[in-house]
C-alpha cells in the first residue's frame, strides 16, 4: 500500500472517531442533526479556547470528558477478566 493511502486511511479513521464523539455526547440528537448549529457550537468552543478563559475551559472540559469516559463501560477498561477474581486481589 502506498504511503499516501496509509495516511489517507489514518486521517479518515481520525475523522470518524471525532464524529463518533459528537454522536456519543448527544449533540446530534440534541440539535436535531442541525449541522449549522453543531458547526456554530464548535466555532463558539474554538473562540472560547482562544480567549483569556481558554486554559480554564480546557481544564474543565478535559476533566468532564475524562469523567464521562471512565463512567462509560464501553470505553472504560476494566480489570482483566481472564484472571479469576480471587487472584486479582
Amino acid at each position: 500500500m502506498r504511503t499516501w493511502q496509509v495516511e489517507r486511511r489514518k486521517r479518515t479513521r481520525h475523522l470518524i472517531e471525532l464524529g463518533g464523539l459528537v454522536v456519543k455526547a448527544g449533540v446530534v440528537d440534541l440539535t436535531g442533526n442541525d449541522r449549522a448549529m453543531i458547526y456554530g457550537a464548535l466555532l463558539w468552543m474554538a473562540d472560547k479556547l482562544q480567549s483569556g478563559q481558554g486554559e480554564q475551559a480546557r481544564a474543565l472540559w478535559s476533566a468532564k470528558g475524562k469523567q464521562a469516559f471512565e463512567a462509560d463501560p464501553a470505553t472504560h477498561k476494566e480489570t482483566d477478566r481472564t484472571v479469576p477474581e480471587a487472584r486479582r486481589r
